[in-house]
């Protein structure tokens, strides 16, 4: 069912910002400028679309002081410092508007122990299984089939999307999301090699995930060998990553998709992890490190900044500087042999 239009006077009201002209305008999507229409609010924060401020039919365009008179020439606007963090918030509070809610209660399909302690206002959903001495926070939503293991804990108003996996003993904070297919405390990849073949190192160590952290469908966090991986406060994991055992992530840093981070490895607050990036194991990346996609660490880096190259990785300007020369080699080596003809 579609939402009831709201006018942009309420936006601003919930939101801030500043209403230029549209007060009778009424706002029923959120669409891409090039997709809009007079019944859509869109938002401009890449220069590289700015031209289609101009052509949009979008009956309001959020967008930067600098483009305030061009926006409010083509219709309502609202300007704002940010567009890009006035977009997130609108979509946040979009979403609360028309999302399902939840609806509290245990489905009679879903197993739960009596040895569990539920809080108030939480839902469990068709076939899930939470074990003996699992705790599930207030209003935490546990989606259909997701198996919270024994001792394992959900913090408050966190939500498991359907097939989740919390292993025994793993902890996630509160006001989590959990995408599908996420496997939390599975085993870490430990074998002592022996004439007789691989003797398997039991994982004894549990993952502790804080507040405010966001996983994609289909991650898989190992537990730790003999301590706990940690997951701290604000991470976000983008889908298909693997985080190996005694990983520990710092606040706040940002994962993309098929990244995957080998076993002991400690990754700073703040730090950014670009797609298909590998980082191996027992290394120390500080505060405010930025990998590039498809980069290979293979050394610990000690200094903030931004890092590029499947091997040798360096810093991202030489790398950079050693590509486009790469680029050059042919006519390089061309160049050479004329010169030692002559």
């Amino acid at each position: 069912m579609s939402p009831t239009p709201v006018a942009l006077t309420e936006l601003i009201a919930a939101l801030g910002g500043d209403l230029l002209g549209g007060s009778d305008v009424r706002i029923a999507r959120i669409a891409p400028l090039d997709e809009a229409d007079a019944q859509s609010i869109s938002f401009l924060a890449n220069p590289r679309y700015q031209a289609q401020l101009a052509t949009t039919a979008a009956g309001c365009v959020i967008v930067a002081p600098a483009l305030a008179d061009a926006a409010a020439a083509r219709g309502a606007a609202i300007v704002t410092p940010d567009p890009y963090l006035y977009f997130a918030r609108l979509t946040q509070w979009w979403a609360a508007r028309t999302s399902p809610q939840a609806v509290p209660g245990v489905h009679p399909s879903a197993v739960v122990s009596p040895e569990a302690t539920l809080g108030q206002g939480v839902e469990i959903g068709p076939l899930a299984v939470i074990e003996a001495g699992a705790v599930i926070g207030d209003h935490a939503r546990i989606g259909a089939h997701c198996v919270v293991e024994r001792e394992a804990r959900v913090g408050e108003h966190t939500r498991l999307a359907p097939r989740v996996v919390l292993g025994h003993g793993c902890r996630i904070g509160a006001r989590g999301i959990v995408h599908s297919g996420v496997v939390i405390g599975a085993d870490g990849f430990g074998f002592a090699p022996s004439k007789a073949g691989y003797v398997k190192i039991e994982q004894l160590g549990a993952v502790t995930i804080g507040d405010d952290v966001e996983i994609g469908a289909n991650t898989c966090i190992d537990r730790g060998a003999l301590a706990d991986t940690v997951i701290e406060d604000g991470v976000k994991l983008d889908n298909l990553i693997q985080i190996a055992h005694n990983v520990h992530i710092g606040r706040n840093t940002a994962m993309a998709g098929c990244a995957a981070v080998a076993g002991s490895t400690r990754i700073g607050a703040n730090c950014t992890i670009g797609g298909a990036a590998n980082i191996i194991g027992h290394l120390v990346l500080v505060d405010g490190v930025h990998i590039s996609a498809a980069t290979t660490i293979t050394r610990s880096i000690n200094e903030p900044g931004v890092y590029s190259g499947p091997h040798p990785f360096e810093e991202n300007s030489s790398w950079q500087k050693n590509a486009a020369t790469l680029r050059q080699l042919h006519t390089l080596r061309d160049r050479v042999r004329a010169l030692e003809k002559k």
